[in-house]
């Protein structure tokens, strides 16, 4: 296995702690002799037990040796799989460095491990290679990336040739891209664990699965953010989007829902927060030459008279040198109109103190919802429109109640928790479920 793993060209620039370069060095040791039984079977124990963590985490079941090396080529970003995302596998030359990698990939897929095994008196490749999975509900690992691992693990287990081999994997890396981005919907910034001066993306694996049809009413507001998301899409002209009215109406449903959507058009969502803004360049670097189309999301956008964040927000819109690349767009809500508070002395343009008109302070502070293209107002609902908003919950749940008693029940509840929203009926139904009498 390592004479193997140590021939690989395009694919060879493994992390010296990952799992595969690690058996590398194991195997070696085995294959050169001279060592020590239990020190060697402690070393594959450990590996192996990292595998079953990587197969916990993403959901991986049957084979797990397999699904880990379709894991490895999934998530390798080099010049052939980046390639091969963005226009698919094409004739040139590299395509023979390639096929002596995937001829080695299908060597390992193919490892017999039953000597190793038989002589160290072990048998946990054996166990991972005929593994089932505990497949809860509610299990917090991303079941897209499970679903597309296992699928393709499937496909490659069957190739009869490394051409076969080859073709599947760039197959996959058209239709669904290479890395992180092609495997997951949704990221935030990882600040704190990235090299010095950098940024790391961290996929959220328990996306809400929500969809515009689970948003009740809004109807124009969806119908805008859907047609400007449409256009973005395809490639065409899109606007920023800021989604901003009362608490609780569905504006960060919305931008979920809409990922959720467009998911397999080539969507993803970056979620950043205000602390994070100095990154926003460092973000667009990092994906404007990626084959899908970004969402910069940020949530419950506001800002205080003290902070200055929103002047790299501004830089990154419109106001920079560099034009913001066509694969991204910023999608923000936020409870305030305006996004940065303003005084009442901002309104008065006689009051020059400190050599400042307030009417140039008062321009700057609107310049920036005037960078968002479109702008969606979500008010909070009628009383009329509370009530169809619970009934339509309520009967999705199961509840039997009557309208009218659901109506009496949601007016209490309203007035005792927070007021009329979309958010407080959701409350109640969640409520609602949880009691027998309901189911009656």
């Amino acid at each position: 296995m390592y004479e193997q793993i140590s021939q690989l060209l395009m694919y060879g620039d493994l992390d010296q702690d990952s799992i595969l370069y690690r058996l590398g060095e194991i195997f070696a040791r085995y294959e050169q002799g001279g060592w020590r039984k239990t020190d060697l079977v402690r070393d594959i124990n450990t590996q192996v037990k990292r595998i079953l963590k990587v197969a916990t985490d993403y959901g991986f079941d049957d084979n797990l040796w397999h699904n880990y090396l379709t894991f490895v080529l999934m998530m390798s970003e080099n010049p052939f799989s980046m390639t091969c995302e963005k226009v698919g596998a094409s004739d040139g030359s590299v395509n023979g460095l390639v096929q002596n990698d995937f001829r080695i990939f299908k060597e390992l897929f193919d490892y017999d491990f039953s000597g190793l095994e038989q002589e160290l008196g072990i048998n946990c490749f054996t166990q991972i290679s005929n593994y089932k999975a505990i497949h809860k509900k509610d299990l917090m690992y991303n079941k897209n990336v499970s679903e597309k691992v296992r699928a393709l693990s499937k496909q490659l287990e069957n190739a009869k040739d490394e051409q076969e081999f080859f073709d599947a994997v760039t197959g996959f890396y058209k239709d669904y891209g290479v890395g992180m981005f092609g495997l997951n919907k949704a990221f935030r910034i990882d600040e704190c664990n990235a090299p010095q001066g950098g940024i790391l993306f961290r996929p959220i694996n328990n996306m809400d699965m929500v969809m515009l049809d689970d948003l009740v009413g809004y109807e124009i507001q969806k119908k805008k953010l859907v047609d400007n998301t449409e256009a973005f899409v395809r490639g065409k002209k899109a606007n920023n989007v800021l989604l901003f009215g009362d608490s609780g109406t569905g504006k960060s449903t919305s931008i979920k829902a809409i990922v959720n959507q467009y998911y397999n058009d080539g969507l993803r969502m970056i979620e950043i927060y205000k602390h994070q803004f100095k990154y926003l360049s460092t973000v667009i670097a990092e994906i404007k030459n990626r084959n899908y189309k970004f969402i910069i999301y940020m949530d419950d956008l506001s800002f205080e008279e003290f902070e200055i964040e929103y002047k790299f927000l501004k830089a990154v819109i419109e106001g920079g040198v560099e034009t913001k690349p066509d694969n991204i767009l910023i999608y923000a809500t936020s409870n305030r109109r305006h996004l940065i508070k303003e005084n009442w002395n901002d309104r008065n343009d006689q009051d020059n103190t400190n050599d400042r008109h307030h009417s140039d302070t008062v321009e700057e502070k609107l310049s920036l919802v005037n960078r968002f293209g479109v702008t969606i107002n979500y008010s909070k609902p009628t009383q009329k429109e509370y009530f169809d908003i619970v009934i339509h919950l309520a009967r999705r749940a199961g509840v039997t109640l009557s309208d009218d008693e659901l109506k009496q029940e949601a007016n209490k509840w309203e007035l005792s928790h927070g007021g009329i929203s979309g958010r407080t009926a959701e409350q109640f139904v969640s409520y609602l479920a949880s009691q027998e009498h309901a189911f009656q």
